[in-house]
This record gives structure tokens, sequence and C-alpha cells, in this order.
């Protein structure tokens, strides 16, 4: 009886420990210098006051040179573990001539999410002016099992700005790059809900590195700007000028030099895995007007619901083990598809839409074992032909100007009823091919083909 006596006290008791803590850790502030305090705490449900807040307002030239004696470069790091941070309405301008004041290492990160368990939401960011970094993130989720929710970010800072990666993308290069990615994800078990990256810069939208995996996205949109090589070669001064429009990679002339015609984003990949992630899923995702819309070359597995590319330079391309349903995009300035892994299962739409600008094919197709559908849009095909390759390598980096090589394809299942041709190429065999457009060219052996009606 004593002892369920006291079993009973202790239970209330811890009850009325947890209920008084939880009020406690309620906790509303009014500034950047109480949310960098909070930041390094644990256990706290921290809502900011909707508005604007200059980071110049809270990193003072002081504060600025007690930040480099203690090589402290980040603007602010969410250290603690288990918070809430409820951002909405809050409205973040970095004027990104603190990177320079505080004299970034390379691959410096602005704003890191280090500590684990966190959920942060509603927080608007936007980077003004042109400061340059050797390279670097201005989001960073390191720690694990946090969630980030409805983050609007717009992110400016590169150099050379305007030509995407016709001159190099980090080395070789012909001009060296002072590149600002958006948003890196080092942390396993991190969620990314209705996010929005808009990219003014030359960067990565969305990138995983270090081997991080169990990555969930929803929801999330980003963009980059697009521009016309006719454009870039008329001019008469600036970074291309001054190296002769030399590019780092050949056109299929074998020449380097900027070729018109064609379209090139401004950033880099609007979805992007660097090593062999693991369990990647992306749901209701867009990619717009970026190099590459989904570039997920590693072999641990992704999947992809729903998910769509508007005017990328390149759409799908994936590794090993991918799964893409529903998904959709256009071939308005490059390829829909590079499929260079094996073990896929791939459905993509094709839109109608279609553009002046030089696109070379719909997809290339190599690996082992895949199986893949490329189909018409509610019926509405394409006017202009636009070859599917199979048995054949993206090009060289990706590079749209430059030749496709030839790759081998076995044991693919394929089917095709966008109405657009199919070239079957030499090293491509022990595969069924089932299409309503055309055979261009058929050099493989042992492939089943069936015309569909």
């Amino acid at each position: 009886m004593k002892k369920s006596i006291f079993i009973s006290i202790t239970i209330l008791a811890v009850g009325f420990f947890c209920l008084n803590r939880v009020q406690a850790a309620s906790v509303h502030i009014s500034s950047l210098k109480e949310l960098v305090y909070y930041a390094h705490e644990s256990n706290n449900n921290v809502k900011l006051k909707p508005g604007v807040y200059r980071l110049t307002d809270y990193l003072t030239p002081d504060s600025i040179e007690a930040k480099l004696k203690r090589n402290d470069f980040q603007y602010i790091t969410f250290k603690g573990n288990n918070n809430t941070f409820n951002l909405e309405g809050v409205h973040i301008e970095i004027d990104t001539k603190l990177r320079e004041l505080l004299k970034f290492p390379i691959h410096t990160n602005e704003i890191i999410v280090s500590g684990n368990g966190n959920i942060l939401k509603g927080l608007k960011i936007t980077c003004i002016g042109n400061g340059l970094s050797p390279g670097g993130a201005t989001f960073e989720v390191a720690g694990e099992n946090n969630k980030i929710e409805d983050f609007n970010i717009t992110v400016r800072g590169s150099f050379p700005y305007g030509y995407g990666d016709l001159f190099g993308k980090g080395g070789p290069d012909v001009i060296r790059h002072k590149k600002q990615s958006g948003f890196l994800i080092t942390g396993s078990y991190t969620r990314i809900i209705r996010c929005k990256l808009f990219m003014r810069s030359f960067g990565h939208g969305f990138y995983i590195q270090k081997e991080a995996g169990n990555i969930y996205f929803e929801d999330c949109y980003v963009e980059g700007e697009v521009r016309p090589t006719d454009e870039i070669i008329k001019e008469t001064s600036g970074p291309a000028f001054d190296v002769k429009f030399r590019t780092w990679t050949p056109n299929r002339e074998g020449k380097y030099i900027v070729t018109p015609g064609y379209m090139k984003s401004l950033c880099e990949d609007g979805f992007r895995t660097y090593g062999q992630n693991k369990s990647i899923h992306f749901k209701n995702c867009v990619a717009k007007n970026t190099r590459g819309g989904f570039e997920l070359r590693t072999n641990g597995g992704v999947t992809l619901e729903n998910c769509s590319v508007i005017g990328v330079e390149r759409g799908f391309w994936f590794g090993n083990n991918a799964v893409a349903k529903n998904c959709k995009g256009d071939a308005n300035y490059g390829p829909l598809l590079f499929m260079e892994g094996s073990n896929a299962n791939v459905e993509i739409e094709v839109l109608p839409d279609e553009s002046d600008r030089i696109v070379h094919a719909l997809a290339t197709i190599q690996g082992n074992n895949n199986k893949i559908i490329l189909k018409s849009s509610k019926g509405k095909n394409r006017t202009k032909p636009l070859s599917i390759l199979i048995g054949y390598t993206h090009p060289e980096h990706g590079e749209a100007m430059s030749p496709y090589g030839e790759g081998k394809c076995t044991k693919l299942q394929f089917k095709n009823t966008t109405g657009m041709p199919v070239i079957v190429g030499p090293m491509v065999s022990d595969c069924i091919i089932e299409t309503i457009g055309a055979i261009g060219e058929d050099e493989g052996q042992n492939n089943t083909i069936k015309y569909l009606k």
C-alpha cells in the first residue's frame, strides 16, 4: 500500500514539474539578439514577433570584430535541441556585404540548424546586394530529426552571375567562380515542408551532402532565372567578353565557345544529391528555370511523387533504384530525362510546351533492368520531333551544347506514348520497347519492338 502511494505521489510530482516546465518554456521575443540566445538553448517553444529584422542591426562592427576573434562566422546557429521556433510573419534581411566583413572561409554556411529535434516554421529570408564569399549556402540543416516548414528564401551574391555554368562551376574554370547556394541538408531524418527558394545567384537550390539520408521534401518549390546564349555573346564588356566567350566544355563541333541558340539557367540544380544518400523522398515538388530539375544520381534510392520540372536545362537525372510516379515536365530548353542508373521504375508525363531553343533529345537511357514510361500529356503531343535515345549517355557534364556518347542498355522495359521517335543504339540488347513513335534507327541486338496504336 505504502509503495502504491509513493508511486502515485511520484507520478503527480513529475507531472506537476513537467507542466510547469512546459509553461515556463513558452517564450515570446522581439529581437534577433533574443533569437540568437534561444537558438543555443533547448526544450523551448519560441515565438518571434512578426516584422522585418535587418541582420546589420544585430551584427554591428563591434560584434563582427568579436566574432572574428573567436572564429565564429555564421550569422545564427540553432545549436539547441527539441525547440519549436514560430517565425511566422518574420522577415530577416541579410545584407550580403556581411559575408565580406566576416571574411568567410570557403564553404561557410550562414544560418545553421546544428541541434536535433527542432521545428522551425514560417521564416522569410531575403539576401540583398551582391556581397561575395568563397562559396557556401544561405541555410543549412546539419542536425538530425529537424523539421523546416513554410520558409521563403531569396538567395543573392555570386560571381560571375548571368552565365550559368558556361565558364565552369568550381574547377576547372575559365572564370574563377564564387558560388552561393540556397538550402543545404547534411543531417539525416530532415523534413522540409512547403519551403520556397528563389535563386538569384549561381549555386544549388536544395542539395544534400555528407551521406545524409532519410530526407523528406513535400510541396517545395525552387526557381531560378534563364538567359539565351544569343544574348550572352552580344556582350561588349564583362567577364565573358574578357575570356572571349571561351567555355570549359566543348560544343558539338569540338569548339570551346558559347554557341548561340541555347538557353542557360543562371543557377545550378533545383534538387541535388551528392554521394550515396539513402531514402530520399520528394512529394509535390517543383523546379523551374534551374539547370537540373531533380539531379538525383545517388544509388541509395530516391522516390518522387507528383513532381514537376518547368523550363530547366535537364529535367530528371537518376542513378540506381530510383522511383518516379506521376511526374511531369517539359523539354523546352533541354532533355527531360537522363537515365544513368539501373533498377529504376520511372513514369513521366511529357508536357507539350515548346520553344525556339535548340534541344537535342527528349531523353537518354542507359543502365540495366530499368522500367520507364514516357507518356503524352492528356493526349497532347509535342509538334516538333525530339528523339528518345536508348543506349546513349548524357553529354559531358550534362552540358546541352556538348555531344552525347554511347552507353550500354540491357533488359529495359520501355513504353513510349508521346509520339516522339526512338533511336536504339548499338549497345542496346535484350530490351522490350513499346512505342507509338517511329523507330528512327535500330542498331541493337535481341530487342523486342512493339508498335502501339
